[in-house]
């Protein structure tokens, strides 16, 4: 080969390196933008902060109902100052303006209606009546073969769109995944509604407490082995039993 071909493909080379090196820088730029749109995955149904943050408005409704003489308006009163005082923290620290005032609107409707029909029980209504209808919701997506959870976390784990319906098997695994939160929503109010039923206020109070943050986090941790087990690749957010899981 003559000096002058030398002369010539070395630019070409140079050229196709950079190109190369280009493409490598790339790749992690990326890579990151999708971890970053999985790990906000469990902020969209508010993350664990936001459900205990839910519990707290009504241990106070509770606890100053039973303390101050059965006042349900003084009780209502104190449950939106907590939800307040919870929303205006969340937007201190930069949260979602969203789920603050969801948090708070949520309060203040459950304080009306108990002020308005007299029944402090009735303060608990409005979860009971969005957990049958969350637990709805999730029971139809699975019998139309549509899990919820493979709609919303389908597109973020490597599918585009509902790609993921077409893959026999994961369409079983997002559904097995989709039941553990319709016994969420069913066991809540198998465990709820009789006490609310009887009138049982500071039994009802307690269930809604208990069966808070454990329960959303016992159910997070159940989804995370489901879909890692079935082969879907699960962001760290799901929780720390990551490292813990084994594929059979």
């Amino acid at each position: 080969m003559g000096a002058s071909d030398r002369l010539r493909r070395e630019p070409e080379c140079l050229t196709d390196r950079k190109m190369s090196v280009e493409r490598t820088a790339e790749e992690p730029k990326a890579e990151s933008k999708d971890s970053g749109r999985q790990l906000d995955l469990l902020e969209e149904i508010g993350g664990p902060q936001g459900v205990a943050d839910s519990s707290i408005p009504a241990i106070v409704f509770v606890a100053v109902y039973a303390l101050g003489g059965n006042r349900i308006s003084l009780a209502g009163i104190c449950a939106i100052g907590a939800g307040l005082t919870i929303a205006a923290l969340r937007l201190a620290k930069g949260e979602s303006l969203r789920f603050a005032l969801a948090g708070f609107i949520g309060v203040a409707v459950a304080a009306f209606i108990a002020d308005r029909t007299g029944r402090a029980e009735d303060f608990f209504l409005p979860g009971l009546l969005l957990n049958a209808v969350y637990g709805s919701v999730f029971l139809i997506s699975i019998l139309i073969r549509r899990p919820l959870l493979g709609v919303i976390l389908g597109p973020a784990l490597g599918g585009e769109g509902m790609s993921w319906r077409k893959n026999p098997q994961q369409l079983r695994v997002y559904s097995r995944a989709s039941w553990v939160w319709v016994g969420v929503f069913a066991t809540r109010l198998a465990v709820q509604l009789p006490f609310y039923l009887a009138g049982s206020l500071v039994a009802l109070g307690i269930a809604r407490t208990a069966m808070g943050l454990p329960i959303f986090a016992l159910s997070i941790w159940l989804s995370y082995v489901i879909l890692k087990r079935g082969g879907i690749e699960v962001p760290e957010v799901f929780g720390s039993a990551r490292g813990r899981v084994r594929r059979p």
